[in-house]
């Protein structure tokens, strides 16, 4: 998903799929550790995906301040 499409989403939604990308991630760190991982690029996209959302969050949040 990209930045344009996670500004269009409500701060709950935003925050639940921050939370599974978390999750996701966790789970492909231990499919590496234990060898069961083929794609080792899925780590690098999963964790690009955590930096966007927190950065739309974090946008958020900081307009809410200003307000």
């Amino acid at each position: 998903m990209k930045a344009r499409e996670m500004r269009d989403l409500s701060l709950d939604d935003l925050r639940g799929r921050l939370d599974e990308a978390r999750e996701a991630f966790f789970r492909l760190r231990f499919q590496a550790a234990t060898g069961q991982l083929k794609n080792t690029a899925q780590l690098r996209q999963a964790r690009r995906e955590i930096g966007r959302l927190a950065t739309v969050v974090r946008e958020r949040e900081q307009e809410g301040e200003k307000a």
